[in-house]
């Protein structure tokens, strides 16, 4: 039977953790990122128009952003520029969108269409599915689209892609 020499145990000993405590349990993360789709509205526009956009909630602590909460409303169509912005600038692969629901927007209709509150809750989480996807993502998070659809209150869609750049 082999003896085991002192080097060989000492490099397969588990190392010492330091035991978690509540405060650090409990405290807040050392890197966050929440992104909550929330508060749905459905707005007439002028010719009897009518579309439902949606507040996009921010907050985080990551460095790659500037601004560390922020509040922007959003309709499906600016969730449809990011994600062709994304497709055609990055290198990620960028997940679908909840469908375009077609058939709803059929008229005589038995319902609200687009604008039935269930269709409303049931899109409003999978784009918020969607932006938590994305937003997590490494890559996407230096994407100058991604900031501007999270942090500014009008989307500039004369931007000129790229990325962003930590000072």
């Amino acid at each position: 039977m082999m003896v085991e020499s002192d080097g060989t145990a000492d490099a397969t000993r588990r190392l010492n953790v330091k035991k978690q405590t509540l405060d650090d349990a409990y405290a807040a993360p050392a890197n966050f990122l929440e992104i909550d789709v929330v508060n749905p509205l459905t707005t007439m526009a002028a010719g009897k128009k009518r579309y439902t956009d949606y507040e996009v909630r921010m907050r985080t602590n990551l460095p790659v952003f500037k601004v560390k909460e922020s509040s922007v409303r959003r309709r499906y169509s600016d969730f449809e520029w990011l994600r062709n912005e994304l497709e055609r600038d990055s290198k990620i692969v960028v997940p679908p969108l909840p469908g375009k629901a077609w058939k709803r927007q059929m008229p005589f209709r038995g319902d609200e269409g687009l604008f039935d509150e269930n269709f409303i809750e049931e899109r409003r989480k999978g784009l918020e599915a969607f932006i938590n996807k994305i937003a997590g993502h490494p890559l996407a998070q230096n994407e100058r689209c991604l900031h501007m659809f999270l942090q500014e209150s009008v989307i500039d869609k004369n931007y000129v892609p790229g990325k962003i750049r930590n000072a």
